[in-house]
């Protein structure tokens, strides 16, 4: 219902301060470290899906402004946590299977032909 673009824009950063202390502060960062090394660096955690650029940590469970206030356990805890890709932290949020990597294509003498 926000009639301008400054004001919807706006509308969406409004605590957005507190996720970047959350995501800064040192047990976050302890904590995202450990989650890339359980999941091996891969994408959804699931071997051969190794990433090569940017790791996202992404909570399973929405987090809320009031969940970083209160310092909830999801916000921390490994059983919520998993590393992603951008394009699947993407494709998870908007719904957007085109965005997943896609399987390699097992390549057969001929196929080419």
């Amino acid at each position: 219902m926000l009639p301008t673009f400054e004001e919807r824009y706006e509308s969406f950063g409004f605590d957005r301060w507190l996720n970047q202390m959350f995501y800064k502060s040192k047990e976050w960062l302890s904590t995202r470290d450990k989650i890339i090394v359980r999941d091996n660096g891969c994408d959804l955690a699931i071997p051969g899906r190794d990433i090569y650029s940017r790791i996202l940590i992404h909570h399973m469970n929405p987090i809320t402004k009031e969940d970083i206030l209160r310092r909830s356990d999801i916000l921390l805890n490994p059983e919520y946590l998993i590393c992603v890709t951008p394009n699947t932290h993407r494709a998870i949020h908007y719904g957007d299977e085109n965005l997943l990597m896609k399987d390699p294509i097992e390549r057969r003498p001929n196929d080419t032909c």
